[in-house]
């Protein structure tokens, strides 16, 4: 397993165990628990094996292994909702499959080798000779494993499926699986294909206009959306594509002659994508888990009804106002680190108007992010005088979550602030995966 597959099965690892201690208290009085549990650790199994696969064939056997394992996660309470959210999941999953599929095919016809090698295994002579085909050979790889990472206009799946499934899956399902998608982008474009001959191509120009669109799309339908589980679906659409666009700024020129092998492009793009995949998945995680805690407490879906709840669970709702802070980008969270890099890599690159656009819209992104998760955190904490002359009776009795829901979240949140507060060593780590 090289540095970037250890990455993101150390975050899988992270995030499933985390997920499965919540589960423990979660599903306690829950039907069909074994069968969660089996289906649950069949995923984690799986997208280990495709952090470690060394070839696209294995990845691609080990991508579509975990779909398989993680459907049942979503149908799990069997309900017609939760069937058909199950089927929807599958259908997008396949149909990005195919394309992806017919990018591996492609590349098999081009590539000296399906193996993973930093700089890719397409010789410039096949690039002169194919250029057309393997442009939208790309553009294939990109459209078919960005299904999966929620990438407009084949994100609806996610949206849902992760609000229907448990809350444990859920967590999982938004802060680790669709990394995956994110993963096979990188391992196709980056190690295969080569992403020497895309920079200003419209490969890259349209990546860019697509990931864009889900940042801004994702957070403007958060901002609307009642239900607390579904809002932070369409979140974990946006947040998805800052890391997208990350990858898409950061097309460039591989120097295999220089005395340390690196890519010549804007590394600080790059290097923000990787350590927003890295905030991302904690503050999901935290993220999702908390909004299972308060639901299974209180059976309350909208945010709206749970005006107070910051007065009954104050714990719970500090770790779920430090992991929005996080996703907002504010200092000292790891959100921020990551926001940084991807705005200063955009401004830094030479990409013409998105130079400019794309931190315009991470911004625009990020005032919609704080809108539609600190909302909670105030009527939370400040529910009003109305509320305290309804709740006449004890209004601030407080609702302990058990040790096994509260420990989790309280981990998840402390590694999303850890990366803001010690952020040299992730940087170096991340920025030596591209050398």
């Amino acid at each position: 397993m090289d540095p970037l597959g250890a990455i993101f099965a150390m975050i899988t690892l992270t995030v499933f165990i985390c997920a499965g201690i919540f589960a423990l208290d979660y599903m306690r009085d829950k039907e069909h628990k074994k069968s969660f549990a089996v289906f649950f650790l069949l995923s984690m199994l799986t997208e280990i094996l495709l952090c470690a696969a060394s070839n696209l064939v294995t990845f691609y056997m080990c991508y579509e292994l975990l779909t398989l394992m993680s459907m049942p996660l979503v149908i799990h309470d069997r309900t017609g909702e939760a069937k058909m959210a199950a089927l929807k999941y599958m259908f997008f999953s396949l149909f990005g499959a195919y394309f992806a599929l017919f990018g591996i095919y492609n590349l098999s016809r081009f590539a000296g080798s399906l193996d993973f090698l930093m700089g890719g295994n397409v010789d410039a002579l096949t690039w002169e000779q194919n250029g057309t085909m393997l442009m939208i050979t790309a553009m294939s790889l990109i459209i078919g494993f960005g299904v999966k990472a929620g990438m407009w206009p084949m994100h609806s799946w996610l949206t849902s499926a992760h609000p229907i499934a448990p809350a444990p899956a859920s967590a999982v399902l938004s802060a680790s699986i669709v990394n995956a998608g994110v993963l096979g982008i990188i391992r196709s474009l980056w190690y295969v294909l080569g992403v020497t001959y895309l920079k200003g191509s419209p490969v890259q120009t349209a990546f860019m206009i697509l990931s864009l669109i889900t940042v801004f799309m994702g957070s403007l339908l958060a901002y609307r959306e009642p239900v607390l589980k579904k809002r932070l679906a369409y979140s974990t659409v946006s947040q998805i594509s800052y890391i997208l666009f990350g990858l898409a700024v950061s097309f460039g020129v591989y120097d295999s002659d220089s005395a340390i092998s690196a890519y010549v492009y804007s590394s600080d793009a790059l290097t923000g994508g990787i350590l927003h995949v890295i905030a991302h998945a904690f503050i999901k995680a935290a993220l999702f888990l908390t909004a299972g805690a308060i639901i299974h407490h209180t059976k309350a879906v909208r945010v709206e009804d749970m005006r107070g709840i910051g007065l009954k669970m104050p714990f719970i709702m500090i770790c779920y106002t430090i992991a929005s802070l996080g996703l907002i980008g504010i200092p000292p969270t790891g959100g921020f680190i990551s926001k940084w890099y991807l705005a200063t890599g955009a401004l830094s690159a030479d990409i013409k108007v998105f130079s400019y656009l794309g931190p315009v819209i991470l911004l625009i992104s990020a005032l919609l992010t704080a809108g539609y998760l600190l909302k909670l955190t105030i009527i939370g904490f400040f529910p009003g005088e109305e509320y305290r002359s309804v709740h006449h009776e004890d209004p601030d009795k407080e609702q302990r979550p058990g040790l096994l829901m509260a420990l989790p979240i309280a981990t998840l949140t402390l590694l999303s602030v850890i990366p803001g507060l010690w952020p040299e060593p992730i940087i170096e780590l991340v920025r030596r995966i591209f050398i």
